[in-house]
């Protein structure tokens, strides 16, 4: 900075407030003082302004995988709301969702000197009793429930659920078969428990699950299996990724949808529409779910005294062509006049 003040023939502070985009520098000395930084190379510390604000504008993020649709695209809401805040983010993959591996995170991230953490934490991990984060640290969980010990923010997977259930059986079908997500999943319980809650309350059937892992794969091959009942009309996957492998699956059986078996999803991903047919979903919010996690953290960031709590984005069910009412029961006469449904 010394240098560039020398070169441009000005004070070291005026350097100190042209680099940080101050109004108070007029045009042409901020001019003078940029084609200074120019020549000789110059690049604003900005590990030294953080250590000399005790700020460093930066967000860390651990996670377990980008795999799943929801955890990529809360990344990307993440990252752009803090791009909008000034914030960038660090990134930190956990390979075992342990106590140990998480501890470690949080260890590595305060050695990378982030402001704050944001926890997408899709497992279970947060519910046990001997799982404690560090002290002093600002933290935010995504996708898990840690009680009153740390903000929440998620997706209302319960409502999503429930609209989704009461679609179908408001279109006409005797009840609702579903393939759920991992049974380690937060919002895979959450969904799953809904469904059940609808069913029970409505007096219907409940069938066993269909138990998948988010991939098209395994949705396929829960389609396989539902596609050989007979009495299966309506179809509730956890996931937008499982309803695919559900419809393929339907369709290589020959089980026309919506006509046969209506199909409904989880997510609305960007290719639910050009599915065949085009695929009613559950919408989740995940620009929303990244700004309330991103201004959470700030909050407590810039006001310890914050409280814990969690906060639901809703979900919007997007009804498009994969659900119709179900199979009409066609009566027909026997010779003799004896009546035969099909």
């Amino acid at each position: 900075m010394a240098d560039v003040a020398r070169l441009a023939g000005v004070s070291a502070q005026t350097v100190s407030r042209v680099s940080t985009g101050h109004p108070g520098v007029i045009e042409s000395t901020r001019r003078q003082v940029l084609h200074a930084m120019e020549q000789l190379g110059y690049r604003p510390n900005s590990a030294a302004r953080a250590l000399k604000r005790g700020s460093f504008r930066t967000i860390g993020v651990i996670l377990f995988t980008l795999a799943t649709t929801g955890n990529s695209r809360t990344v990307e809401a993440i990252a752009t709301q803090a791009a909008q805040e000034g914030y960038a983010i660090t990134l930190f993959p956990v390979a075992a969702p342990t106590q140990d591996g998480v501890l470690g995170a949080f260890t590595r991230l305060g050695e990378l000197a982030v402001d704050g953490i944001i926890v997408i934490m899709e497992v279970h991990l947060l519910d046990a009793v001997n799982l404690t984060l560090p002290p002093g640290v600002q933290v935010v969980v995504v996708d898990s429930d840690a009680g009153d010990r740390y903000p929440v923010v998620d997706t209302d997977q319960a409502d999503g659920a429930r609209q989704a259930v009461r679609h179908l059986l408001g279109l006409g079908h005797e009840t609702v078969w579903h393939v759920t997500g991992p049974a380690e999943s937060f919002s895979s319980e959450r969904r799953a428990a809904a469904w059940r809650a609808v069913l029970e309350d409505a007096g219907r059937v409940v069938p066993p699950v269909q138990r998948g892992d988010w991939s098209a794969a395994s949705g396929y091959a829960a389609g396989l299996a539902l596609a050989d009942e007979p009495s299966c009309t309506a179809i509730f996957a956890a996931n937008d990724q499982m309803a695919l492998g559900v419809l393929r699956a339907l369709h290589e059986r020959g089980r026309r949808v919506p006509a046969e078996v209506s199909v409904v999803g989880f997510d609305d991903i960007p290719d639910a529409a050009a599915y065949l047919p085009p695929l009613t979903t559950v919408h989740q919010d995940f620009a929303e779910v990244g700004r309330r996690c991103v201004h959470g953290l700030l909050e407590q960031i810039h006001d310890e005294r914050a409280e814990a709590g969690t906060v639901l984005v809703p979900t919007t069910l997007v009804v498009r062509e994969s659900t119709a009412p179900p199979p009409v029961v066609v009566s027909r006469a026997r010779p003799g006049g004896n009546a035969v449904v099909s």
